[in-house]
């Protein structure tokens, strides 16, 4: 298992949930190189308990854009056309009026400004974000963040995990894919349906999961815990490799956190067949709420 520091103890990562500043990022760009292409649309949501605190949202323009025919577009493109336009639709003519990075760069710095970062396929946006506000001399480390990308992996068993995918699947408005509003809001959805399966107390929580790394939850690892401890049934949601989530009422009586990753054994009731899970897999635990 990789090993990567973690997010520094207290706020916005150990709060409640529903208390931390949550800030969903979605940008548009000229291409996928951060050293050279550019921002050219941005949404930031600043949310906190599901309330929207602030919000920014504008098209950008790079310094170098020239909207007269033929001047400082990407060769390749028609006159009218800025680099992804394929992907995104936006003109070069768009953005004649469009502040650039370095107007806006007090606004990002404040909505970012104590708050988890939540995109999809996060690294991404991560990268743009900081090397625009290193041009705007406004310099920005973004070490942590949570990617709903490596959320939904974990999560669900679908066969595709992008955000059009996930839109189609969950029926979401697709009419204004990749444009950087539209696809906050399609975030924003993806990110309660996660919250829903994976009921995390804390941004913390959340930031462990990290499917390629195996990385196990340390809030799974202390519900476990305290599950054998107490010898009752719970219900544990699992989600098997390739496959959908399953709830399986079991009897846990041992971790064993030697393992990589940490295995949890018990018993599936009502046959008391054996069970060790892999406890990265365990989406969360559910007590009955009956039993004192």
């Amino acid at each position: 298992m990789t090993s990567r520091a973690a997010p520094p103890p207290g706020p916005p990562w150990d709060l409640p949930l529903e208390e931390a500043p949550i800030a969903f990022v979605d940008l548009e760009m000229t291409g996928l190189d951060a050293s050279k292409d550019r921002v050219i649309e941005i949404c930031i949501e600043r949310v906190r308990g599901g309330s929207i605190e602030d919000r920014l949202h504008t098209l950008v323009r790079p310094e170098t854009l020239s909207v007269s025919p033929g001047t400082e577009v990407e060769a390749h493109a028609a006159p009218d056309e800025v680099g992804n336009a394929q992907i995104h639709g936006i003109l070069a003519s768009a953005l004649a009026g469009a502040p650039i990075f370095l107007d806006i760069a007090p606004r990002v710095q404040a909505l970012l400004d104590g708050a988890v970062f939540v995109a999809h396929g996060a690294s991404w946006d991560v990268a743009f974000v900081e090397a625009e506000m290193s041009r705007a001399k406004t310099p920005l480390p973004i070490p942590f963040y949570i990617d709903t990308l490596n959320l939904s992996r974990r999560t669900f068993g679908f066969d595709r995990h992008s955000l059009d995918a996930l839109r189609e699947h969950f029926g979401l408005d697709r009419s204004r894919a990749h444009r950087a509003d539209a696809d906050v809001a399609a975030l924003r959805a993806v990110w309660e349906r996660c919250l829903a399966a994976l009921e995390p107390k804390t941004a913390r929580d959340l930031w462990e999961v990290r499917v390629a790394e195996r990385k196990v939850r340390e809030q799974i690892i202390a519900e476990c815990n305290e599950a054998v401890a107490a010898g009752q049934p719970v219900t544990v949601v699992y989600r098997p490799r390739s496959r959908p989530p399953e709830p399986m009422r079991m009897v846990l009586v041992e971790v064993v956190t030697g393992l990589d990753p940490p295995r949890v054994i018990g018993y599936q009731l009502p046959g008391r067949g054996r069970r060790e899970l892999r406890a990265d897999r365990i989406l969360r635990i559910e007590r009955d709420t009956t039993i004192p």
